[in-house]
């Protein structure tokens, strides 16, 4: 842009659709900005050819979830991205559901452990039990809940249907009534993996961390991180 020092992105090429790539467009007026809007014929959605506000540079969602795995939390990506806390709290939601879980291998060994830690506050303790293959030390599954049976079978279901060939656990009597006992196994350093994995989480995300003013203020958006964190 000429004569103007303003930082710009631009979102089309030859007035192409920036959300269906389409060329069927048309001018459809301005913004308050006295920009040119363009209107297309096939989705029927409006856009810019410029962009000033980065928050639609088409890179910064790469670079949320980026800087959220590295474990900066919401404030902090609004303050290195220069982008409002309120957009990168949105966007971390948004790429979480277009992050798909790993295929799971059949025949497999896995660990299984619970992390806890809070919501809003120290009282409202909460727990993230998950699954990790032994071998790739991928992250299988994971929920958020309570310490109880229902949080542990939706991790463990997983597991069964995967017909794993053996899940370490530690001695936490719900596993018992949980895994089958031809498969289940409970030995000294069995869950080695898994526990020193439960350190990396606490490490990089601050969110975990348990010497922090860094807290955790809705469900959502923890489950989103960790998705991010796991899968993204």
């Amino acid at each position: 842009m000429k004569g103007n020092s303003t930082s710009c992105c631009k979102v089309s090429d030859g007035m192409l659709c920036r959300f269906c790539k389409s060329a069927n467009t048309v001018k459809n007026g301005t913004t308050k900005n006295k920009k040119q809007q363009y209107l297309c014929k096939q989705c029927g959605k409006r856009f810019i050819e410029h962009y000033t506000y980065r928050a639609y540079r088409p890179y910064i969602n790469r670079q949320i979830a980026t800087l959220t795995k590295e474990g900066l939390g919401i404030r902090s990506i609004a303050r290195v991205l220069a982008v409002s806390a309120t957009t990168i709290l949105k966007r971390i939601i948004v790429i979480a559901r277009t992050v798909t879980k790993p295929v799971i291998s059949k025949g497999k060994t896995y660990e299984v452990d619970e992390i806890n830690t809070f919501i809003k506050r120290k009282r409202k303790k909460i727990w993230i039990a998950y699954a990790l293959e032994r071998t790739s030390k991928t992250v299988v599954n994971f929920r958020i809940g309570s310490r109880n049976n229902k949080t542990l079978d939706y991790v463990l279901k997983t597991l069964k249907h995967s017909n794993a060939k053996q899940i370490y656990t530690d001695g936490l009597k719900n596993y018992k009534y949980l895994i089958d006992q031809k498969i289940h196994c409970v030995v000294r350093y069995g869950t080695n993996h898994i526990e020193r994995n439960n350190l990396t989480l606490r490490t990089h995300l601050k969110r975990l961390n348990r010497r922090t003013i860094c807290f955790s203020r809705s469900l959502v958006v923890l489950a989103a991180v960790l998705k991010i964190y796991f899968w993204g």
